[in-house]
């Protein structure tokens, strides 16, 4: 596959990309406590973009194994993992269908689709920033893209939370979803 030039921008051919799980980055943000962020990272996923001809017709998807969480604290994870969150053993893949692009200008573009968690689906709007393409040491192209985008998590069912003493609640209703993403041409 090669390169081509589209709205002065330089895309992909048409075909299916897959992600490069090597170089590609899905992580969220959580206010905790009314005071500070908590990070983390799911690091057991796969997807695929499809370029169409017309890259504004293109499609993706994704799917996230659950049990891949990860925040840097063992004890949090797996209450992240248990019935109060994920619950893992029982809904053990988050999934993003039916992407479509809705709207763009330049590099930028606003992707609408189908996000599930805990067998709860909601349409949710990601800011896709288009990173480029061009071809690898080894003559295969790669392009890239940052996403980002907020979620009520109350909405998909997550609604763990605790009062403070102080007033307001140990973990936000908003999650940020960050992802930093290359793709390679499928096999």
């Amino acid at each position: 596959m090669s390169t081509r030039t589209w709205e002065s921008l330089t895309v992909p051919a048409a075909g299916t990309y897959n992600l490069d799980v090597a170089h590609s980055h899905i992580g969220f943000v959580v206010k905790h406590m009314m005071v500070s962020k908590v990070r983390g990272s799911f690091g057991d996923f796969k997807g695929s973009v499809t370029i169409a001809e017309n890259p504004l017709e293109s499609t993706a998807e994704l799917t996230i194994q659950t049990l891949s969480i990860e925040t840097g604290m063992p004890d949090r994870d797996n209450h992240l993992r248990s019935d109060d969150f994920l619950s893992v053993d029982k809904f053990p893949e988050i999934t993003f269908r039916n992407a479509r692009v809705v709207k763009h200008s330049g590099e930028d573009f606003t992707v609408v689709g189908d996000l599930t968690i805990r067998d709860i689906t909601k349409q949710v709007e990601l800011k896709v920033e288009y990173g480029g393409a061009g071809t690898n040491p080894w003559g295969q192209v790669v392009w890239g893209f940052s996403i980002s985008a907020e979620i009520d998590r109350e909405e998909f069912g997550l609604t763990w939370n605790q009062a403070l003493e102080t007033g307001g609640v140990l973990i936000g209703k908003k999650i940020k979803i960050e992802v930093e993403g290359e793709a390679n041409p499928a096999a």
